[in-house]
């Protein structure tokens, strides 16, 4: 009798190990939803442009200062570093762990001034997850912007800095993102009307 005790409580925690991994499996392989993004075209006969050339160094200060004071409200914790790619480290929670990411983009400049950020390499920790599932994790448990989209089904990262909230309604658009040549060129608009 002792025997089969331990058998069906031994089977009972196997089929509540495969429950949970079955889940997890379902979770993974549902498609992600990405949010349509439609450019909004800045009229700019109602602002003043002041063109602005930057280095990544510099950059970089601005993006993490902006990170630290506007966006992080304690829940993914994370820097951006420009190198000739635009990198993001960071720590995602998983269970009680603090697992290391680093996520590396590809952007590019749209005609209107916002970038995209194509996801190029994923690591975290020591385990190998398809790259959407990781941006669908960060888009439906993380707190960004309203200007940034994450679409996951296409690995991508709209930044539509076009839209991002500055004081006196003042608006940036992108005109030249070349890190690997280190040329950084952005336009402030200013409104005058």
């Amino acid at each position: 009798m002792k025997g089969n005790k331990w058998k069906v409580l031994f089977l009972g925690l196997l089929g509540i190990i495969i429950l949970f991994a079955l889940i997890l499996f379902i979770m993974v392989s549902i498609p992600a939803k990405d949010d349509p993004y439609e450019s909004v075209q800045l009229n700019e006969a109602d602002y003043a442009p002041f063109h602005i050339s930057t280095n990544k160094n510099d950059l970089n200060l601005l993006i993490n200062h902006y990170l630290e004071e506007e966006i992080l409200d304690g829940g993914l914790d994370y820097e951006v570093r420009l190198d000739d790619e635009v990198n993001l480290y960071g720590t995602l929670p998983v269970f009680s762990q603090q697992l290391r990411l680093r996520m590396s983009f590809e952007p590019s400049v749209l005609p209107n001034g916002d970038v995209v950020l194509e996801q190029k390499d994923l690591s975290i920790g020591q385990m190998d997850l398809p790259i959407s599932f990781l941006l669908k994790l960060i888009n439906n448990h993380y707190k960004t912007p309203d200007w940034v989209v994450i679409q996951p089904n296409e690995e991508k990262i709209y930044v539509a800095l076009t839209e991002m909230d500055l004081k006196s309604d003042i608006k940036v658009k992108v005109n030249e993102f070349n890190l690997e040549e280190d040329d950084i060129d952005f336009t402030l608009l200013v409104p005058v009307k």
